[in-house]
């Protein structure tokens, strides 16, 4: 019986990760086919900088919003809804015939791919109720995920290379049928015991927060930043994140309840969350267009120059699952920025004629940071959480990282606007920098969240929680 119970639950963990495969696949495989897709739309740095934002930007946007309807409505349920959305915005985006068509469209596969990442995850922290093998899974679940975001790059410059850019989004359709039909007969349908009521008040602030401030950082270098346009975004994205947090503590079943910001580790896991994905969204980026644009590579040739990326983040998102298991956070979260920072103080030495061997040297560094530290995130997120709000919970955490991605690109994007060949790779040595000031503060945020007094504030903030759900049920 117990091993029966052992290979079905082995079973719903394989299921979850083929849609986080997807998923994250396709938040990196598109930048390799960046420098098509700007050759046939005759796109501007700008241009290219949304096709990749506005997936990383709507899922930001929709993600506390589907970790509340899975904990409402079904997690199963919603789930399904999520590959089927994805499947087809992927179908869509094959054939747009335009870029303003192809980011809509992109803009549809968000709305699904919203709907996979919180969920998975809540619905992997409700099947495995054991801590040790709960972390193991979020372990096996982390390094998945992040061997997709790493093989993006690669899939993509085989297939961009041998069929073109448009053949990146195939590949999406038939895992996504799979897995639909894969959940319908082995997930268990699961609910919170008392989910919160939607909030379209406070999604609107999400939406109107984080879409000023990515419009803001990709249009500056265009408009002007001291334009009355870009900085009245900025005066409204700070507006909005004040109203945010007024509006939600009053109301009483909030989209996103900010007291879980009073546990240090769930605030240190969301902050480290959006430099870590703002370091590997940053990088798949600068990375594309050096390769391609001054080294002028082919997309086949990039991708395979960044498997060593590839490699060392599914090897280590493993190591640190372990750590995690055996160890706790603290180990892999404090190791996890030193390699980041080094890479990315390698790369701020790039010149047109830099070896391969150095590149890729730099490749390593970046690979091992980026899988040890998705693992401890996830697990110091959940930190005292109560297990009916997991689906929330795993949303914020999956919200940062989207947040990260989308700001990683934006602001490095913003730094190289107007950069092409020697102009782009002086101008990108800053961008390096911003990304090695990343690593560092992962370093200092992952001893912060982890000791004993950043613990017993998530315990404290946990049995609050508890309580207050209780009450809300009686």
């Amino acid at each position: 019986m117990a091993e029966s119970s052992y290979r079905q639950r082995s079973l719903i963990l394989v299921i979850c990760c083929m849609s986080l495969f997807i998923g994250g696949l396709d938040l990196t495989i598109v930048n390799v086919a960046l420098p098509s897709i700007q050759r046939d739309f005759h796109a501007s740095v700008s241009d290219l900088q949304w096709t990749i934002d506005a997936y990383s930007l709507v899922i930001a946007c929709l993600l506390m919003l589907s970790g509340s309807m899975a904990d409402r409505f079904g997690r199963r349920r919603v789930f399904q809804i999520g590959v089927f959305t994805f499947a087809l915005g992927s179908l869509l985006c094959s054939v747009a015939p335009g870029l303003g068509w192809l980011v809509a469209f992109r803009g549809m596969q968000a709305v699904g791919g919203s709907m996979l990442n919180p969920v998975a995850l809540s619905i992997i922290v409700n099947t495995f109720t054991d801590p040790k093998e709960r972390a193991k899974a979020i372990g096996i679940w982390a390094s998945v995920f992040g061997l997709s975001l790493a093989l993006g790059p690669v899939v993509g410059g085989v297939l961009v290379s041998g069929i073109g850019w448009r053949s990146i989004f195939w590949i999406n359709v038939p895992i996504g049928v799979a897995a639909i039909v894969l959940t319908q007969i082995f997930v268990p349908e699961s609910k919170a015991a008392r989910a919160r009521r939607i909030d379209p008040f406070g999604q609107g602030i999400v939406v109107v927060m984080l879409g000023s401030l990515t419009y803001g950082i990709i249009e500056g270098p265009n408009r002007g930043w001291s334009s009355p346009i870009i900085l009245g975004l900025f005066v409204l994205s700070a507006l909005s994140a004040v109203a945010l947090v007024v509006t939600e503590l009053r109301r009483r079943e909030p989209l996103i309840d900010v007291r879980f910001f009073r546990s240090v580790p769930f605030s240190g896991a969301s902050l480290m969350a959006v430099a870590a994905f703002g370091v590997l969204g940053a990088f798949l980026f600068l990375n594309t267009l050096y390769l391609q644009d001054v080294r002028h590579y082919s997309a086949l040739e990039s991708g395979l120059l960044t498997l060593p990326v590839a490699l060392m983040l599914f090897i280590f998102a493993r190591v640190s699952g372990s750590l995690v298991g055996s160890r706790g956070p603290r180990l892999p979260l404090a190791l996890a920025g030193v390699p980041l920072a080094v890479g990315a103080l390698l790369l701020t030495h790039l010149t047109g004629h830099t070896s391969i061997y150095y590149l890729i040297v730099a490749y390593l560094f970046i690979g091992i940071g980026c899988g040890l530290v998705n693992a401890p995130i996830s697990n110091t997120a959940m930190s005292g959480m109560p297990i009916d709000q997991a689906g929330v919970a795993g949303a914020v955490a999956s919200t940062s990282r989207q947040v990260g991605s989308s700001l990683g690109v934006a602001v490095t994007g913003s730094i190289v606007a107007a950069g092409t060949g020697a102009t782009f790779i002086s101008s990108s040595h800053a961008a390096w920098m911003v990304i090695a000031g990343c690593g560092v503060a992962i370093i200092f945020l992952g001893l912060v969240s982890t000791g004993e007094w950043a613990q017993e504030t998530a315990r404290r903030n946990g049995e609050r929680l508890a309580r207050r759900s209780k009450e809300r049920v009686s």
